[in-house]
């Protein structure tokens, strides 16, 4: 969008990636204030949990000490059981909402491009999004569906939350095609920007939330995974690149 003539030249050249930057650190602010907020509740919750005492007996301070690590450890442990695991899990509930937001910014822009795309483009366009949503909607419908607790509300919410943003963009699109002008200064600035955003989220949710706390952080399905599981998910993530990389090319 930054790089169409109708906008002119910008004063700062990296526009695109420093909107994309933004995207990053502001996932990266909400998961982090997300998390320290859930740990703080847990905290504060194991606290305030009535402990056991002997009969009329006192403990000394040596044998009260070693409990404490115990204790703190029960306070995380329970985090799992009121929150839904642990903060640092990519399957957490904050996670894949941080995740499915950058999901929703780009599909409401995609479903309006689709229809303010002009005929020559439409039947490419429309294949090209086809499959694109189709492996988005599997990464988010695969987090979504590992998330603990009943597939009602919740879940079956936020599956129909992606399922209809799309047509929510083509329904704006519709409303808007006869005053719609794509080359208006305004507009590229405005679709430029939330496009560059929704990818500053989505890569940081790819990057870290999905690919490094799977693969390389402990814990993660593939950090310890037998060689053959490593093999087949390497395999399915560079195709997985490709194919996207390819779409991308006329999407």
């Amino acid at each position: 969008m930054f790089s169409n003539e109708c906008l002119g030249e910008l004063e700062y050249e990296a526009t695109t990636s420093a909107v994309v930057m933004a995207g990053i650190f502001l996932s990266f602010l909400t998961e982090y204030i997300g998390h320290r907020y859930i740990l703080a509740r847990s905290a504060r919750s194991g606290d305030s949990s009535p402990q056991q005492v002997d009969n009329g007996s006192s403990k000394s301070a040596a044998e009260q000490a070693p409990a404490q690590p115990a204790h703190q450890h029960s306070a995380l442990a329970g985090l799992g059981h009121h929150h839904g695991g642990d903060p640092t899990n990519p399957n957490t509930k904050l996670s894949v909402l941080v995740m499915e937001a950058g999901v929703i910014f780009h599909s409401i822009l995609i479903g309006i491009t689709l229809v303010v795309a002009g005929d020559s483009f439409y039947k490419t366009l429309l294949v090209v999004i086809v499959f694109h949503q189709f492996f988005e909607g599997l990464a988010l419908g695969a987090r979504i569906a590992l998330l603990p607790g009943r597939t009602f509300p919740m879940k079956a919410i936020m599956g129909a939350a992606f399922a209809l943003v799309t047509p929510v963009g083509m329904a704006i699109g519709m409303g808007v095609i006869h005053s719609f002008n794509g080359q208006d200064r305004h507009t590229l600035i405005a679709l430029g920007t939330l496009d560059a955003l929704s990818a500053g989220i989505l890569v940081w949710v790819g990057l870290v939330d999905m690919w490094a706390r799977d693969w390389v952080i402990e814990g993660g399905d593939m950090f310890a995974a037998p060689l053959r599981h490593v093999a087949a998910g390497g395999i399915s993530l560079i195709a997985g690149m490709v194919l996207m990389g390819v779409l991308g090319k006329w999407a």
